[in-house]
């Protein structure tokens, strides 16, 4: 039969139709706004949790760099008991004439007052070499120091053509002096003691790590590169797997008593640097260049 037959609907039960329609349709929405919140509360809640972990971890990883180091440790093998590593021709390390094979920070007597420049470097095997040898060169460097950047961009092409045409040798001695400028994470003993770990592993490597670690260096009051970052970037250089090795902070001691060695001869900033056991005064010879040429000469 037509729809036409049907009678029509009283405008009450219109009404209370129309009345339900409303009610499912509020219903529903209600439901949503509900289901919405929860999802609103649930991302705040995990996003919340994110940041938690992500503090507990800066945390654990901060306390972790902070953990007590030991008071004694070894030397790395091809390094010196000074905490330097000699650098000859085509990048090969020399082989070190020191003999100790464990270093001791409570050995070093600290210094009295501050010193201006070093009175005995003889003490920490810094002296003029033999006729005909080499002019050796050394080092005091700080992986945080802008300055020791800056001279290495400056001068290191010109140290690098002298030690490869076999008139001197470059030895670096890497120092933690700028601990305190990277935010509670020891990033210049965490840096130099993976340059240990490279140089004992991987000694032909050593140079290039030590590049790698300029190119990438951090910004001063940073946490600087991560342990994660420091193997990646031996890796990269072409040394061998240096994992254990960091995470075990075998050579940090070794750093502390380079820190302390240094700093008890009279070393105070770095960088500091000799030639042929000269000591360069930037204050009396500006240019690091002038001072070289003139030693070297000096020694034909």
């Amino acid at each position: 039969m037509s729809s036409r037959n049907e009678p029509r609907p009283s405008k009450a039960e219109r009404t209370a139709k129309a009345r339900e329609a409303a009610k499912v349709i509020r219903e529903a929405q209600l439901k949503k706004e509900k289901r919405n919140a929860w999802l609103i509360r649930g991302g705040v809640l995990a996003a919340a949790v994110a940041i938690i972990v992500i503090i507990a971890l800066v945390v654990i990883n901060t306390q972790k760099a902070n953990e007590p180091v030991a008071e004694t440790g070894n030397v790395p093998a091809n390094a010196n008991a000074y905490g330097g590593v000699t650098v000859g021709k085509d990048g090969a390390i020399i082989a070190p004439t020191t003999t100790e094979k464990t270093v001791d920070v409570k050995t070093v007597v600290a210094p009295t007052a501050e010193a201006t420049s070093v009175a005995a470097p003889e003490k920490i095997g810094i002296k003029a070499s033999a006729s005909g040898e080499p002019a050796q060169v050394v080092i005091f460097l700080d992986f945080m120091c802008p300055a020791c950047n800056s001279f290495e961009q400056a001068y290191g092409p010109q140290l690098d053509g002298l030690r490869n045409e076999g008139k001197v040798t470059v030895e670096y001695r890497a120092l933690p002096f700028l601990d305190r400028f990277s935010s509670g994470t020891n990033y210049s003993s965490r840096s130099a003691a993976a340059a240990a770990c490279v140089v004992d592993q991987s000694p032909d490597k050593y140079k290039a790590f030590v590049d790698s670690l300029y190119v990438n260096q951090p910004a001063e009051n940073s946490k600087g590169l991560d342990n994660a970052k420091l193997k990646k970037l031996a890796t990269e250089a072409g040394a061998a797997d240096i994992g254990s090795c960091v995470d075990a902070k075998t050579y940090r001691p070794y750093v502390a008593y380079a820190g302390a060695l240094a700093g008890s001869a009279g070393v105070n900033a770095t960088p500091t640097v000799f030639v042929d056991g000269q000591q360069w005064m930037p204050e009396t010879v500006n240019q690091f260049g002038t001072f070289l040429t003139t030693v070297l000469d000096a020694k034909k």
